[in-house]
């Protein structure tokens, strides 16, 4: 146990956020910030956290299919619950992180998922608020359930990206308050490239690229709106229920946070947005200068590639890595508890030659061949529980096992 852990906000993430600790029982209790009157009292707000429409019960995550729904309001006026035995507080006054009572409630570590501050270089007096806000009110660490806002004078020396299973060890807590978890996408990603990148024959990487095809959030429009005069992207207004939405995510540009190495190589990325509630895919498009076997044959195969991921899945701590030949649809990873899982029965691989000329003293210029290989790789996420939440629930208990 390692007393209470804060959560300002009870949205997708901040909700499954709340059942994987409840699950976990690593704090002895939760304290949730939600800055408002919800429903007609207390009742309300723990009805709608036991139950989910895209995960079902709360009682059937814990327990099963016989679980039952338990909840308890312990105090209306204090705002205190049990859900499933676990003591749950609900804030429901402040809106600007430096007015949440955490020093009066005992928090050292809030997990801010509200969506709304982003920026770590913001002054914890911003007019609307900030993330140091929250160091403000009495946390030692702030966690962001999303990738950071990053100023053009690059982050804080007290900020950082970290992605569990990937850089987490990094975390020290006389130099880190406030850290970014990335997002669903860059977590996936991160694990999709952390095999290559240490094998021999796949870490000479010459460019790569990504397209997501991902549920919808909660960021986008039921209906066709009306856009914001701020609005940058029209799309986001239109129908998530009618269309397939293109979109940006900076997902590649996290990734050069957490593993420096992808810099020098172009990275790029992408997002379709299609109408389902949760599970998402990567498509992977990487190119790697290869050798050539005796045989004539590329030292970077099908094969060999899910031969890496299957090792990985292996040997890597649990729940970052899954390989599978299987066939899958998207429904078949809701809830999966892994970061991702590599469907290797579409791993593709084509190798071609990068034809260069070359001074050959007076002999005139040389051809040179250079075997190139380009490999397509599929990664299944489960962008709000399965995959991210739970994640970012291995990188708040080892945070709060280091402060």
């Amino acid at each position: 146990m390692h007393g209470a852990l804060g959560i300002n906000g009870l949205g997708r993430i901040g909700k499954l956020t709340l059942w994987h600790h409840v699950a976990r029982r690593r704090f002895d209790r939760i304290v949730i910030n939600i800055g408002r009157m919800a429903g007609h009292g207390l009742a309300d707000v723990a009805d709608y956290i036991c139950h989910d429409s895209t995960y079902g019960t709360l009682a059937a995550y814990l327990e099963g299919h016989k679980g039952a729904t338990t909840f308890e309001v312990v105090s209306e006026q204090n705002g205190e619950l049990l859900i499933h035995g676990m003591p749950v507080k609900i804030l429901r006054s402040a809106r600007d992180p430096r007015s949440i009572g955490w020093r009066n409630e005992g928090v050292s570590l809030v997990i801010e998922t509200t969506g709304k501050f982003a920026d770590p270089s913001k002054p914890e007096d911003e007019k609307n608020g900030s993330l140091r806000g929250h160091l403000a009110a009495g946390a030692e660490v702030v966690l962001l359930s999303s990738a950071f806002k990053v100023p053009s004078k690059g982050l804080p020396e007290d900020s950082a990206f970290m992605i569990y299973g990937i850089n987490h060890s990094a975390f020290k807590a006389t130099s880190h308050k406030i850290i970014s978890a990335a997002s669903c996408t860059t977590t996936a990603l991160a694990h999709m490239m952390q095999p290559l990148l240490n094998e021999r024959t796949t870490a000479r990487l010459i460019t790569a690229g990504m397209s997501t095809v991902h549920a919808t959030t909660k960021t986008q429009s039921i209906l066709d709106d009306v856009p914001d005069a701020s609005a940058k992207d029209m799309r986001r207004n239109r129908s998530v229920m009618n269309n397939i939405v293109l979109t940006s995510t900076n997902a590649a540009a996290a990734l050069e946070w957490v593993m420096p190495e992808i810099k020098s190589i172009g990275f790029m990325a992408d997002s379709v947005r299609v109408p389902t509630d949760t599970v998402s895919i990567i498509l992977l498009n990487v190119t790697f200068q290869t050798e050539m076997t005796p045989d004539g044959r590329s030292s970077v195969t099908r094969e060999s590639i899910n031969e890496i991921y299957s090792h990985a899945a292996e040997t890597y701590p649990p729940k970052l890595i899954e390989f599978t030949n299987r066939q899958n649809v998207s429904s078949d990873l809701k809830g999966r508890d892994v970061a991702v899982t590599i469907e290797g029965c579409e791993t593709h691989t084509r190798t071609g030659f990068l034809k260069i000329m070359v001074p050959n003293g007076n002999d005139g210029p040389r051809l040179h061949e250079i075997p190139v290989t380009h490999a397509k790789i599929f990664g299944w996420y489960d962008n709000e529980l399965g995959s991210y939440s739970n994640r970012l629930g291995d990188l708040t208990c080892y945070v709060a096992d280091n402060l």
